[in-house]
């Protein structure tokens, strides 16, 4: 299982891997300076996106949990009913 991060930012998602402690307290900089760029980094090799953050603008994350294709599903939380037989 593999957890990804979605960051919304003015109503566009990027999507990170996991730690961004350091992304997040980045942001955080930016936004108390009163407006700064941030780099933020691809999911899979690249570049990244430079983003201005500033006061007031709509920021939210979200973690997802990914699980591996490869992997078969738990099915210990199916729920079997046989009714006192």
């Amino acid at each position: 299982m593999a957890i990804v991060n979605r960051l919304t930012v003015d109503g566009r998602d990027y999507f990170l891997p996991d730690p961004v402690t350091e992304l997040k307290g980045k942001i955080l900089d930016a936004i108390k300076a009163g407006g700064g760029y941030v780099n933020i980094p691809p999911l899979r090799g690249g570049p990244g996106i430079d983003i201005l953050f500033s006061p007031g603008m709509p920021v939210t994350w979200t973690q997802i949990e990914v699980g591996d294709p490869g992997q078969p599903e738990d099915s210990s939380d199916d729920v079997v009913d046989d009714y006192g037989l």
